[in-house]
């Protein structure tokens, strides 16, 4: 993924569905050979009891070793909070207990504080207990049914009768200012045309309902995008999530080494929700001879949808050299101050950073 400029949203799944999908062997042989418990749908019922208190312990022993070791990795986007059900979809989460609510929630919200956490949306009691213990973002599994089991359920679909709703009711409206919103697509795009009859302008109001929602990213499962929908989802992907266009920067023409190089920016965000990672701004004075990165206390995070104003004064160190440099800018993660976002500007070199100018260092 990161040799591809990608990164990674990350979903431990307990057990899936069959027995060549259980949960480990071990622990199989510790709770015994039952899988017919509580919540017992055909399609993702519990393989084992979530309220044998060895089920938190033990899955909740894995989280917080996974967050030990790969909390704030910068190529970790965001870490999927599934606690219980097949593939951790969530399935029956109304009917646990709040005690065992609470442990499997914790479990994440105690382990990831730097990397966002997302959950599926689930049940009023699971989604509001984890948000009032940090700020965790949301994910949805069937955008786009506009109709799909309508005959079957009385009408009932969820872009009309459960998002909308459950989005409000759950008290997640505003979530996206702080934590990410991942959606999936109900079925393919290729059913949308072929099964479901869907045109331009159906698919254009599902994209704008999840721009409404504020999505970050989409799992479209690998699915071929129909070519004559291939406009409405390119605009619709410039949308979604973050897009950071630089619209001003002005800076001195000569700097002094143990001195300091002020400047102005203006920043638009073009997208429809923040980066929520704790990435920072940084300058980079590029030479034949020298390469001198200084970052910023810019909060990156913080630049929601619209204007943002970053005016600053960065400390040229003293061993800088005299000579022309190139002055670049990026957006970088804070413990490496390597690009990690793709800005929508031209200038961009091989190595993510961003051409601005020539500027001279003068003793």
């Amino acid at each position: 993924a990161r040799s591809r400029g990608q990164t990674l949203i990350i979903r431990i799944a307990p057990y899936g569905t069959g027995d060549e999908r259980d949960v480990p062997q071990w622990y199989r042989a510790l709770v015994g050979d039952e899988k017919e418990w509580t919540y017992s749908n055909p399609v993702n019922k519990w393989m084992v009891n979530p309220e044998d208190a060895r089920y938190a312990k033990y899955f909740g022993g894995l989280i917080s070793a996974m967050g030990k070791r790969y909390d704030g990795h910068p190529d970790l986007e965001a870490v999927d909070l599934a606690i219980i059900g097949a593939w951790g979809e969530g399935a029956g989460s109304e009917l646990l207990s709040q005690p065992t609510r609470e442990a499997l929630v914790n479990a994440y919200t105690s382990s990831f504080r730097k990397t966002p956490l997302i959950a599926l949306l689930m049940d009023e009691k699971t989604n509001m207990y984890a948000n009032s213990q940090i700020p965790v973002g949301w994910r949805v599994d069937c955008i786009g049914d506009l109709g799909f089991w309508a005959d079957e359920q009385n009408g009932w679909t969820h872009m009309y009768d459960f998002y909308p709703q459950e989005i409000i009711n759950c008290g997640l409206e505003d979530d996206w200012l702080s934590s990410p919103l991942s959606f999936e697509i109900c079925g393919t795009f290729l059913r949308w045309r072929d099964q479901e009859g869907y045109d331009r302008d159906d698919v254009k109001y599902i994209f704008d309902e999840t721009l409404k929602w504020h999505i970050s990213s989409f799992n479209a499962k690998s699915s071929p995008v129909p070519e004559e929908w291939n406009d409405l989802v390119e605009e619709w992907l410039k949308r979604m999530g973050y897009r950071f266009v630089l619209r001003r920067f002005s800076y001195p023409k000569q700097v002094h080494p143990n001195g300091w190089l002020p400047f102005l920016s203006w920043w638009e965000n073009k997208g429809v929700a923040p980066c929520y990672k704790d990435f920072t701004l940084a300058l980079r004075l590029f030479s034949d001879n020298q390469s001198i990165v200084l970052p910023t206390d810019a909060v990156v995070k913080e630049w929601l949808p619209g204007d943002n104003i970053y005016d600053h004064s960065l400390f040229i160190p003293d061993h800088v050299s005299e000579g022309i440099y190139e002055l670049q800018v990026a957006v970088v993660d804070r413990r490496n101050h390597e690009p990690r976002v793709n800005l929508a500007i031209e200038g961009r070199k091989d190595d993510g950073w961003y051409q601005l100018g020539k500027i001279e260092v003068v003793r």
